[in-house]
């Protein structure tokens, strides 16, 4: 059973409004003032928030500038009660993240679809987006479902096979499209003015690909070529926009989904900036073999000398002076030049 908060000073308006939604088989709690109303959604949290703007204490405004402020109510669907229709009103509340507003008085179908819509949408946004392509089309598809987005994307989208060595983008052209990887592994790089390049990430199943500079609106500052035959599923630029500016709680949803690897992006630049060469060395295969098909098994990992390097930040020699010395350490294995890591647990412990 969903639970619905329901903040009202008017006691009659509350009551009327929570016989309505517990006759419709929703739990209604109900808050008679803005600062019970966020002490009952930081205790309780609910599904959906019904709040009056109008109030004494505390207003609606108030409940909700305060909720969006604490992670764990931040995402509670919030749903305005206003005897107002200025458009003063529905600009501010909207502004400040409001998801729909009932106009008093209101009759019991309206009261209804707007939590149903509401509930509905929520859900389509917590659920785990499935990475491939076929997860990809689902979430279009119900995105697509929501209001004002049956125009989102086009029907279909466009998939290209990317052979080894083959480039999907390169460094200082203007991104068109973005681009999502279905099956094999490709790596982006950058280059300095001698050449030699650094590779900045690896791709594996069920990643973006490029969307930073596509957001920036500025020309690739990588170059992505594929380690392996790949197939990767491209997302025209407009209709990419088209998904994060039509609706944003479709935006929320699809930039969390774009920024799941951010973070280990930016983790890795530090410790290449501060780990010792035997360190990074180290973290290099655990990364590669996080972008494995079975992270977690010993596996042969499949990866040049010079990609390593490049991933590594040092030349090949040091590398492969590196890699020696933990094959001594029994902590990898090399045989005919595919690397096993044998101690996982270790060969991530490993001091600096």
């Amino acid at each position: 059973m969903k639970k619905i908060l329901l903040i009202e000073d008017n006691a009659e308006i509350r009551e009327n409004t929570a016989e309505i939604l517990s006759l419709a088989n929703y739990e209604v709690l109900e808050a008679e003032n803005g600062k019970v109303g966020v002490e009952m959604a930081k205790s309780e949290q609910p599904d959906l928030i019904i709040c009056d703007i109008m109030m004494p204490v505390l207003d609606g405004y108030g409940v909700l500038h305060m909720l969006s402020k604490i992670p764990a109510t931040s995402g509670i669907p919030f749903i305005f009660l206003t005897a107002k229709s200025e458009k003063e009103d529905f600009r501010k509340g909207m502004k400040m993240g409001a998801d729909d507003y009932l106009i008093k008085p209101f009759d019991d179908l309206e009261l209804l679809d707007a939590v149903e819509m509401r509930l509905k949408k929520n859900e389509i946004l917590r659920t785990e987006f499935n990475k491939s392509a076929e997860g990809l089309q689902e979430f279009i598809q119900e995105a697509r479902g929501l209001e004002n987005l049956d125009k989102l994307v086009s029907n279909e989208q466009k998939t290209v096979t990317v052979k080894k060595k083959q480039y999907l983008f390169s460094e200082g052209n203007y991104p068109n499209a973005l681009y999502f990887l279905n099956k094999g592994r490709i790596k982006t790089y950058k280059s300095n003015e001698e050449g030699r390049e650094y590779i900045t990430n690896l791709y594996k199943p069920g990643d973006f690909i490029g969307y930073l500079d596509l957001l920036e609106d500025q020309r690739y500052r990588e170059t992505a070529v594929a380690l392996e035959e790949s197939e990767v599923v491209l997302i025209p630029r407009d209709d990419f926009f088209s998904l994060i500016h039509t609706n944003r709680d479709v935006a929320n949803k699809f930039i969390k989904i774009l920024s799941d690897n951010l973070a280990d992006r930016e983790e890795r630049l530090l410790k290449l900036a501060y780990n010792s060469v035997r360190k990074r060395v180290a973290e290099a295969l655990l990364l590669v073999e996080r972008q494995s098909a079975e992270p977690g098994k010993k596996m042969a990992l499949t990866i040049s000398r010079e990609d390593l390097a490049n991933i590594v930040g040092a030349s090949q020699e040091t590398v492969i002076r590196t890699l020696a010395d933990l094959k001594d350490e029994k902590l990898i294995d090399i045989n005919a030049g595919k690397i096993t890591i044998l101690n996982f647990d270790k060969l991530s412990r490993l001091r600096n």
